[in-house]
Parts: structure tokens; C-alpha cells; sequence
């Protein structure tokens, strides 16, 4: 492999070690090395051409010519712009400005990996690597990286699961498979369509050859008996002998089993609620909110980061207090897979340990069935936690999650770091599945092949209802914010 060694190339990493004690803008300005290390000689020779009195000396002169070039440089690095940059691309990504003064080490690894993707962003590189970009980021925040992207000036390689992003940002597809390389100059979906128009070719092509060749076989077995026809069935020997057998592309179909069997049948009522409201200090997330969910709907919870879509799944779970009415409905059982828990698990445990700790009674005896559908297989169930990549240790906690079954799944980001066959793997077990199911995503094209209601956190701690997929919303969402405003959900009186 060749580079040019004037290529600058940006990777996204996935472990980030910030210096402790900097803030969020002090982090990011890390992004411009040469400008900063430019600002302090430029305050040096300030202080000095502002102190000195020897005007007529060599040194002093030389102060000049040098202000005078690193002047230069600065402003062609960007040094007059840099800062308003950075604080666009902050907001972009989903910071508030009155974020940009706290410290790194009070974010959450999420937030952390943002300002590690503003950094990448802000620099002047030549080929941008993105290692799943889109894992922390909600949708607002990947639309706006999808607009920067596309207007960037260099080359980009993209590793994603986000079928839409990468639709919207690439045009040109390469997949790796079973030890091939497919290259086509086509985005996701196009090069789906493409991929399946040519193994279709090639298996029409391989039948027609196996046919030819059948042929050919039988011509030799009748002549090769008869003297006078022997040197035919050798001509044809040898021309079978030089054929290339036609080769059909195999796909990976490696991929989660996933079936969730409903646990028993629940009222038609799943959840209600009544002027449910979740404070943190002044910061009001949930203010006198209605809520009603029904059985066998697949609802989406979608807004920013931050607007109160995993704290109302968590006050659905009863993990954390609130004010309000909420009630779960007659015979709900809730199989919960909570954003960030795969963090926790121990790390000296190997995967069956750690599922045969969860299990109970009634599951035990199928923990290594439970494991093999989520493709843990063979000498898999014996890899301990701390080895385990991000879309393993995310497949390993949907086990534990689903293990119990349930009539109503509450997913909280179930899609981050796993692989588009899975992912499509999960998308038909939650569209074959009877019950009722809250999924908390920023994936768009997950979200439209599943959900069929959307509520929507939209900013004034208030959530708003619609009936469709995330598409559909979104284009009824600018319709309505260029109209009146959002309308708030109104739901009949909940009875206590």
C-alpha cells in the first residue's frame, strides 16, 4: 500500500484519550496545532516589539519580518476563522454554547466521541476515515453531517450500518465479504440492486454452462464406446478439460436468528400516562406530558439527545422517580434493552458465563440455544467480555435483554455497532413480532421498515404524535414548523 506523502489523512478513533482539565472549546482547538502553536509566537513577538526600545538593532528588525510572515501564515492556515468555525461545527453536531466552557470529563463517552468528530472535521485533511460516525449522534445531528460531508473537498471512506447516511453521502460502494473485495461506483441501495442483478446473471450463466457441459459429458460416454467416434470423445474431453467453471458470488448471510415470541397476550392498553413530568436540577426534560400506548403498534421515539427519550423509557421501567400518573397495562411484561449498558458487562466473563448468570429457572436449560441465535456459536460462548468488539458486546446484551421474551420491547438504541445483516435480522424479527414494541433509534431506514407511529420529543420538554413511518414525519415535521407549530398530542382523560 502507497501514500503520497503529502496526503493528510483524518481517522476517526474509537478510544479517545483526552487530557484531563481542558474544555469542550480548549478540546476541540486541539484541531489546529500550528495555528495555536502560531498564536504563541505572535504573543511573544507583541510583547517584545511593544517592550523593547533598541529600534535600530538587528534583533529588532528581525522581530518585524517575522510578525510580518507569521502574520501570513495565520491567515492562510485560517487563524482569523478558526474559532467561529469550531463553534459552527460544535452546534452542528449538537453542543449548546453554553456547553463550550464545561469540561471534557464531565460529558459521557458519546459526547466525547462528537467533539473527537468535530476535531476530524475541523482539520484540513485530505481523505476522511469514519468508523461508524453516526453510533452518537441523533438524527438532527446526522443530517447536519450528512450536508457537511457532502459539500467536503476531499475523499471520504465511510464504515457504516446507516443504510440512509450512507445513500445520501457516498457514491461508490466497496464490500467485503468471505474473503472478497466487491468494488462498485454506485451508493448503498443502488449497489444492492446492482449486486443482485449480477449474481442473477451469473447463475444463469452457471446453469446454462452445467447444461452445456452435461451435454458434452453425455456425447462423450456414447462416443467413446465406438472406435470410429473415439477421437471425437477425446476432442471433447479435452475442451471440458479447458473450461472455466462459472463461479456465483456467495453472500455473507451471518446473521442473528432473532424470533421474539410475545409471552402472553396483554390488555389493549400497554401504558398510559397522565401529566408525567422528569426534572434534573432546573433543567426540565418532561414537563406534564400524556401518554397512551396500545398493543401490537411499533412506536418510534425520536428528537435530539438529551429531549427525554431514554428517561421516559427509563420511567417506563421504573428505573428513575418522576411526577404523574403512569400505569402499565393489564399482563405487560417489558423486555428492556437499555443505550450503553453493554458498557458494564464484566470483563473477565466469558459469554456463557454471563448468560447463564442471568438465567433463570425456566430458561436455563436453553442459554446456549439463546446464544446461537444472536450468533454466538461454538468456541464463541467461551470469549471473555473484554475481548468482545462493540457489535458483539451489543448482540451479548440483546440476549440478555430478550432472554425473558415479553410482550412489550423498549429498545434504547438497539442498532449501534452492529452489521447490516443483523441489523436486518432484527429489522424482521420486530416486524414479525406480535406484541408492541418502543424503539428509541436514529437510524431513518430502520425506523421506516419498522415503526408505524412516531412520537416526537421536539424541544419543550412536551412530546407530539404521528401516525406513519420517520419519512413521513419528517416531511409533515417542516410542513407544520413552517405553518403554525407543532400540534400537541391530546389523548382522552386517563381514569386512575
Amino acid at each position: 500500500m502507497a501514500f503520497d506523502k503529502d496526503i493528510q489523512i483524518g481517522f476517526l478513533r474509537q478510544d479517545i484519550d483526552f487530557v484531563e482539565g481542558r474544555t469542550i472549546l480548549e478540546e476541540a482547538y486541539q484541531a489546529f496545532e500550528e495555528i495555536k502553536e502560531i498564536e504563541v509566537k505572535l504573543d511573544y513577538i507583541n510583547e517584545q516589539l511593544a517592550t523593547r526600545t533598541d529600534y535600530e538593532s538587528e534583533e529588532y528588525s528581525q522581530l518585524i519580518i517575522d510578525l510580518t510572515d507569521l502574520t501570513e501564515r495565520y491567515e492562510l492556515l485560517g487563524g482569523y476563522n478558526y474559532q467561529g468555525d469550531t463553534e459552527k461545527i460544535l452546534q452542528g453536531l449538537g453542543f449548546q454554547r453554553e456547553d463550550f466552557d464545561k469540561l471534557t470529563d464531565t460529558f459521557s463517552g458519546g459526547w466525547r466521541m462528537r467533539i473527537e468528530l468535530a476535531k476530524l472535521l475541523l482539520q484540513n485533511n485530505d481523505i476522511l476515515l469514519l468508523d461508524e460516525p453516526t453510533n452518537h449522534l441523533d438524527i438532527e445531528s446526522i443530517i447536519w453531517l450528512e450536508n457537511f460531508l457532502k459539500s467536503y473537498g476531499g475523499a471520504i471512506v465511510l464504515v457504516s450500518h446507516d443504510k440512509m447516511f450512507l445513500d445520501n453521502v457516498t457514491n461508490r460502494t466497496i464490500e467485503i465479504s468471505l474473503g472478497q473485495i466487491y468494488d462498485y461506483k454506485k451508493p448503498y441501495s443502488q449497489f444492492l440492486l446492482l449486486r443482485g442483478e449480477i449474481k442473477e446473471k451469473q447463475l444463469q450463466a452457471q446453469k446454462n454452462q452445467e447444461k452445456e457441459i452435461k451435454q458434452k459429458q453425455l456425447l462423450i460416454n456414447k462416443f467413446k464406446a465406438k472406435a470410429s467416434k473415439a477421437s471425437m470423445a477425446q476432442s471433447l474431453m479435452k475442451q471440458l478439460d479447458k473450461v472455466e467453471l462459472i463461479e456465483v458470488d456467495q453472500d455473507d448471510n451471518a446473521a442473528m436468528n432473532v424470533r421474539f415470541a410475545i409471552s402472553k397476550e396483554p390488555g389493549k392498553i400497554v401504558v398510559e400516562a397522565e401529566k408525567i413530568s422528569k426534572s434534573y436540577g432546573d433543567k426540565h426534560v418532561l414537563e406534564n406530558v400524556d401518554l397512551l400506548i396500545e398493543r401490537s403498534s411499533k412506536i418510534a421515539f425520536v428528537g435530539q439527545n438529551g429531549q427525554g427519550k431514554s428517561t421516559l423509557a427509563k420511567m417506563m421501567v421504573g428505573e428513575i422517580p418522576f411526577e404523574g400518573y403512569l400505569k402499565l397495562g393489564h399482563n405487560v411484561e417489558i423486555g428492556y434493552f437499555a443505550q450503553n449498558q453493554s458498557e458494564h458487562l464484566p470483563p473477565e466473563k466469558t459469554v456463557l458465563e454471563i448468560m447463564e448468570d442471568a438465567a433463570t429457572d425456566g430458561n436455563r436449560m436453553r442459554v446456549r440455544d439463546m446464544l446461537g441465535s444472536f450468533l454466538f456459536g461454538g468456541d464463541a460462548v467461551d470469549k471473555k467480555a473484554k475481548m468482545l468488539s462493540g457489535g458483539e458486546r451489543n448482540r451479548l446484551h440483546l440476549a440478555l435483554a430478550l432472554k425473558e421474551g415479553g410482550n412489550v420491547l423498549l429498545l434504547d438504541e438497539p442498532t449501534n455497532d452492529i452489521d447490516v445483516n443483523t441489523l436486518r435480522a432484527l429489522e424482521e424479527g420486530l416486524s414479525n413480532f406480535a406484541g408492541c414494541a418502543v424503539i428509541i433509534s436514529h437510524d431513518r431506514w430502520f425506523l421506516d421498515r419498522v415503526c408505524t407511529h412516531i412520537i416526537a420529543f421536539e424541544g419543550d420538554s412536551q412530546i407530539y404524535s404521528f401516525e406513519g413511518g420517520y419519512t413521513e414525519y419528517e416531511e409533515n415535521r417542516k410542513k407544520r414548523m413552517g405553518d403554525t407549530g407543532p400540534k400537541r398530542i391530546k389523548f382522552k382523560k386517563l381514569v386512575k
